[in-house]
């Protein structure tokens, strides 16, 4: 979509009455009458025009000159509530900037996926190329805009209150005696990778729109099964998919899903159409699985640890369609006879030294 910072650090925004004028004026609401020092100074007695430049710049969007008026009232008030919580000593600065750096980046990578989906979405119904779509979608955005933030604001409130739920059964009944190591990682988690199978070979040669529909069967295919065996999807990178599940037998049953749903050998490159006959070919392709039981730390909508590490690294050596653990997470799951663990000759692994590798199968 056109961009109206595009010619320079998002100057006075575009001209009134023009489409993007109008449609500006709507999402922020009302338009462009403030410059920095005016949305520092509307913000509060305590806020300075560098804490003003701070909360834009961790919002991720482009830093504005002092003097252009580029912030609306919608911007002061966003600010103001922000700033007020540490002005009041409910929050701590740098708390408040990691909350604004989430909001930021989660939201322009929302907001791109969302208007590609529109895109794809327009250009395959009424067969339009990549820019006459683009346009089309940017006329109707002032239509569908509110659609699309009414379910951003469903989605949060249900995702908000299923880890305020998560949280409640972990932890809602622990005493002080159950507290674990102060210096240990707080979360005891089974996480994993799904790592597609030479995503390379398979992706040559394929159009844009195929290309499209490749990844977005694959990231789809393996959200379901996650989610489907109790697991969640912490970050898809590249051709791979991180998971997470709050307990070992969770986590291997999240693992063999994927390595069973993934594992059929299909024929990316076969000729088709969207819809065509030919159309499954095109949205699932085997995996290698591994996933360890460990304790990380949650931060930035990710999570981090020794066992993400091993996790990763046994990925890289497992077979298609296979799931491998480390022999701590096998000893978790050995007296359960929903599963088969089948120790492989020890490895090398880059950073981590000799491990044995298990292989975990379902009976």
């Amino acid at each position: 979509m056109p961009d109206p910072s595009a010619n320079g650090p998002d100057r006075e925004g575009p001209p009134a009455g023009s489409t993007v004028g109008d449609l500006d004026a709507a999402l922020l609401g009302g338009g462009r009458k403030f410059t920095l020092r005016d949305l520092a100074a509307r913000s509060g007695p305590e806020v300075t025009v560098e804490d003003a430049r701070l909360f834009w710049s961790t919002l991720g969007l482009p830093h504005a000159d002092p003097d252009d008026p580029v912030f609306t009232e919608d911007d002061v008030a966003a600010l103001t509530r922000i700033t007020g919580l540490v002005t009041s000593g409910e929050m701590e600065r740098s708390t408040a900037t990691t909350l604004t750096r989430a909001l930021g980046h989660t939201s322009e990578r929302l907001v791109l996926w969302q208007v590609e989906a529109l895109v794809e979405d327009v250009a395959v119904r009424h067969h339009l190329d990549d820019t006459s779509a683009r346009l089309v979608v940017l006329d109707r955005l002032a239509e569908i805009g509110p659609l699309i933030e009414a379910q951003l604001v469903h989605a949060w409130r249900r995702h908000l209150a299923a880890l305020a739920g998560r949280i409640a059964a972990e932890f809602g009944d622990a005493g002080i005696r159950d507290l674990p190591d102060p210096n240990a990682l707080p979360l005891a988690r089974a996480v994993g990778f799904a790592d597609m199978v030479s995503f390379t070979r398979r992706t040559a040669g394929l159009g844009p729109t195929d290309l499209s529909v490749f990844v977005q069967r694959f990231e789809s295919a393996a959200r379901d099964v996650v989610t489907a065996a109790g697991g969640r999807v912490v970050k898809t990178i590249g051709d791979a998919v991180l998971f997470i599940a709050d307990d070992v037998v969770t986590g291997a049953n999240v693992a063999l899903g994927l390595a069973r749903v993934l594992g059929e050998e299909l024929d990316v490159n076969a000729e088709q159409t969207v819809g065509g006959p030919a159309e499954d070919a095109r949205g699932v392709t085997p995996v290698r699985v591994a996933f360890v039981q460990g304790r990380v730390l949650s931060r930035f909508g990710d999570v981090f640890g020794a066992s993400v590490n091993v996790a990763a690294r046994l990925t890289d050596i497992a077979a298609p369609s296979t799931v491998l653990t480390d022999v701590a997470t096998a000893a978790l799951l050995e007296h359960d006879p929903r599963f088969v663990l089948a120790p492989q000759p020890p490895r090398d692994l880059a950073g981590l030294g000799s491990i044995t590798p298990v292989q975990v199968r379902a009976t």
